[in-house]
């Protein structure tokens, strides 16, 4: 059985050996969408800088995933008390994939949908 804390280590390894730990960049910021020249409704890339050294990327790519989480930190939990401190939030889910996406000119749809947690006797949790 395969838990949670060990399932990105072992993806991790799966995929440096497929692409090739030379083509993989941790610890990067990005904090610009590249827009295709000929086609503006087209992402051709990315622009970033490293968290731990002196160092800035451009990245020219076929094809850009947007994949930075949602915004569950724009709303507070509706548990009280006890359950307050058992309700299950992203703290890393702050939004900023809504803005680089929404600053490159996508159409953002179904943000009407939030983290909604599973309710149980004397808490709350996280449901898929």
């Amino acid at each position: 059985m395969i838990h949670g804390e060990s399932y990105k280590p072992i993806i991790a390894e799966a995929a440096k050996m497929a692409i090739g730990e030379e083509n993989i960049y941790e610890r990067v910021f990005i904090f610009e969408l590249l827009k295709d020249k000929n086609d503006p409704n087209t992402v051709a890339g990315a622009v970033g800088f490293s968290v731990r050294q002196p160092k800035f990327y451009v990245f020219k790519a076929k094809a850009v995933l947007l994949a930075t989480g949602g915004a569950t930190l724009l709303f507070r939990p509706r548990s009280t008390g006890e359950a307050a401190g058992r309700t299950w939030y992203a703290i890393f889910d702050t939004g900023s994939g809504y803005y680089m996406g929404l600053k490159a000119g996508a159409m953002l749809t179904q943000f009407e949908h939030r983290f909604i947690p599973f309710r149980f006797k004397d808490g709350y949790g996280p449901v898929g």
